[in-house]
């Protein structure tokens, strides 16, 4: 029986993917084997040493405390993708609002005194309405700075929408660029993207890389009157350049799903409440495949869309396998297979990744390890935890 400690409201249709007759899934689930969770802030004290995975039901890790989980060997999940469809809708509407001012009309007709007649209305309105005029995004120029699973979606929806659409990666993954269209014209650098954009989607991670990237430096590259759209992660805009840039005229717009006090009152600034992943489907889709990440791992030892530890699967060839990790250092697996050969363990399959520090192997084996022999692989020179697993239960 694994048991799962939840934090978060997790969506029923993510948690009844963990059957209740192999699995033990409740908020207060003392020595869990793992924890599922969303939003909740963890710090490492509340992660118990029975733990071996965390897995996030979304796109980012900030709230989960990966370093430390890497140097316990916890592999900590995350749902990229998951929520990919409910971003792409929210910056369709983005653009739409920064295109049309859709929000000032709106408010103008929300400020009319209910008690005027009908007959006045309409021609107040036709008087009015030249003041709320806007731009088609047909045949504008969008540009996506991060192609992955939602810059792709992005790009997709402004070839819809008859733009013109570049866009740059400089990670882009092999299966990424399946997804992109061939119309979407890749640029060498942000610079050139920058530059030839009218309107400007933001699809990267936070990383050391990033942080600040869109800054005084990289605004000066923008078109003038360009609008930019950061549905991504608020640490990669500079919000006070961004202030600058439209304070003088350069930033037409500046659409975002992360308020910052300097943005509040801005008829330039379209802000919303961090709602890019806020709908029953994303929620439910991030869930399940939360989920089924860690049924996954508990049951086979499989790792599929971890932040910190290599992607894994092996098909099980045996009723017993040993998930081993350990420094990434020469000569570890080596020793490993050395203490199964000399107690006459067969090795019926194994597969051994490795990302940066990390080393992770799966070993099926013939035989059930005695505790002794568990014991001895756990007292190796980096190794640094030692799973057994049996029969998967179904």
């Amino acid at each position: 029986m694994h048991k799962v400690r939840t934090y978060n409201a997790i969506s029923t249709k993510g948690l009844d993917r963990l059957g209740r007759d192999c699995f033990e899934v409740s908020s207060d689930t003392s020595a869990p084997d793992a924890i599922l969770l969303r939003s909740h802030k963890l710090s490492a004290d509340d992660i118990p040493g029975s733990v071996s995975a965390i897995a996030r039901a979304g796109a980012g890790v900030n709230n989960i405390p990966v370093d430390h989980c890497t140097e316990k060997g916890i592999v900590v999940f995350n749902t990229p993708g998951a929520n990919a469809n409910a971003v792409k809708e929210l910056v369709a509407a983005g653009m739409l609002l920064a295109s049309r001012d859709i929000i000032g009309g709106m408010n103008f007709i929300s400020s009319l005194d209910p008690q005027l007649p009908a007959e006045e209305m309409g021609p107040l309105l036709e008087a009015s309405k030249k003041q709320f005029a806007g731009a088609e995004l047909q045949g504008k120029t969008l540009g996506v700075l991060g192609l992955g699973a939602i810059g792709s979606l992005i790009a997709r929806l402004g070839l819809d929408l008859g733009m013109e659409v570049v866009g740059y990666d400089p990670a882009i993954s092999i299966e990424a660029a399946w997804r992109l269209p061939s119309s979407v014209k890749k640029m060498a650098n942000m610079q050139a993207l920058f530059s030839r954009s009218d309107y400007v989607s933001l699809h990267i991670p936070v990383l050391d890389s990033t942080r600040g990237l869109i800054n005084a430096d990289t605004l000066s590259y923008f078109k003038k009157d360009a609008c930019l759209l950061n549905f991504a992660r608020e640490q990669i805009v500079d919000t006070g350049a961004v202030v600058n840039a439209l304070d003088k005229g350069h930033l037409r717009k500046y659409v975002t799903d992360f308020p910052n006090p300097e943005l509040v009152n801005r008829k330039d600034a379209i802000l919303m409440p961090h709602i890019g992943a806020s709908t029953a489907e994303a929620e439910e889709n991030c869930a399940i495949m939360a989920a089924d990440q860690i049924k996954a791992f508990l049951d086979h030892g499989n790792i599929r869309n971890s932040v910190n530890f290599p992607s894994i699967e092996l098909e099980r060839n045996s009723n017993t396998r040993l998930a081993i990790t350990n420094e990434n250092s020469p000569g570890a697996l080596s020793h490993i297979l050395n203490v199964l050969g000399d107690a006459e363990v067969n090795v019926v399959d194994l597969l051994n990744k490795s990302r940066e520090n990390i080393a992770y192997n799966l070993i099926d084996i013939n035989a059930s390890p005695t505790p002794d022999l568990l014991q001895q692989l756990r007292e190796l020179t980096g190794v640094i935890n030692v799973r057994l697993l049996g029969e998967a239960c179904v």
